[in-house]
C-alpha cells in the first residue's frame, strides 16, 4: 500500500495559487508535508496560510526572475529549512495559435515562463536536492508527447519539458536524485476555461474526443504527484506519465 505520510517532507511548489498547483497544496498539506508556494498572485494563498499557519508559507514572484528565485529559496530555507520535494508546476498557455499568428513576444512569454523558469529554479536547488536525494517533479503535458495540445509555442515548451526531465533524471538518478514529470490531459483549471466559454462546444468537443467522455479535475493530477513524490516509486526515473482520460491511445 502506498504511503501518503509526507511529515518532515518540505515540498516547494510553484504555480501554486491555482488550478492543479492549489490542489498539489492541498493534497501534500493533508499528507502532512511543510509546503513552500510561489506564484505570482495570491488568490487562495493566504485562506491557506490561515489554515495552515505552521506548515504553509508562500512568496509572490515571477519564476523568470532568478533573484525573486533566490529570495524565496531562502525564505523557504529560513521558514522551513532545506527543500525535499520541487513541483515545477508554473505555466502558461499560448491559444492554441500556429506559428503564423505567434508574434515574438508570446514565443519568449511561454517559454521562458514554461522551461526558463523551471531550469533556473531546479539549478538553484539542485546541490540541496543531491544532498537529501530529493524529488524533481515537473509538470509537462499531453502537448509534450504529440501536437494538438497547444498552439505551437506552448507544444515546443512542453516537449522541452519532456527533455529537460529525462536528461535531469539520467545525469542524476546514480547521485540519488529522483526525477519523473506529468503529463495531462484535459484539465478542468483556470487556464483552461476558455474552453468553457460562450455555450461551451470546446469543453464539449474535448470531453467527446477524450475516451472516458469527461474532464478531470485537478485534485486527480495532485493525486499522481503524491504517489510519484512517494519512497514507493523511487525506481520510476525520467518518466512522462499521462493523466489523459485515454487520449494518447488515439
Amino acid at each position: 500500500m502506498m504511503t501518503v505520510d509526507f511529515s518532515g517532507k518540505i515540498v516547494f511548489i510553484t504555480g501554486a495559487a491555482s488550478g492543479i498547483g492549489a490542489a498539489q497544496v492541498q493534497a501534500f498539506l493533508t499528507a502532512g508535508a511543510r509546503v513552500f508556494a510561489f506564484d505570482q498572485q495570491e488568490q487562495n494563498l493566504l485562506e491557506i496560510e490561515k489554515d495552515f499557519p505552521k506548515h504553509f508559507a508562500f512568496f509572490i514572484g515571477d519564476v523568470r526572475e532568478k533573484t525573486q528565485l533566490q529570495e524565496a529559496i531562502q525564505n523557504c530555507h529560513e521558514t522551513f529549512g532545506t527543500v525535499n520535494i520541487l513541483l515545477n508546476t508554473a505555466g502558461v498557455l499560448d491559444d492554441y495559435l500556429a506559428l503564423a499568428e505567434t508574434d515574438e513576444d508570446l514565443w519568449e512569454r511561454i517559454l521562458t515562463t514554461n522551461i526558463q523558469g523551471m531550469f533556473l529554479l531546479t539549478k538553484l536547488l539542485l546541490p540541496e536536492l543531491l544532498n537529501n536525494q530529493g524529488t524533481v517533479i515537473n509538470m509537462a503535458s499531453i502537448a509534450g508527447l504529440v501536437a494538438g495540445g497547444g498552439g505551437i509555442a506552448y507544444t515546443t515548451s512542453k516537449h522541452a519539458i519532456v527533455g529537460f526531465t529525462k536528461q535531469l533524471a539520467l545525469d542524476y538518478a546514480a547521485k540519488g536524485l529522483h526525477v519523473n514529470a506529468l503529463a495531462p490531459g484535459a484539465i478542468n483549471t483556470p487556464m483552461n476555461q476558455a474552453d468553457f466559454a460562450g455555450d461551451g462546444q470546446m469543453a464539449k468537443w474535448v470531453a467527446e474526443e477524450t475516451p472516458v467522455k469527461r474532464w478531470a479535475k485537478p485534485e486527480e493530477v495532485a493525486y499522481a504527484t503524491l504517489f510519484l513524490a512517494s519512497d514507493e516509486s523511487r525506481y520510476m526515473q525520467g518518466n512522462i506519465l499521462p493523466i489523459d482520460g485515454g487520449w494518447l491511445l488515439k
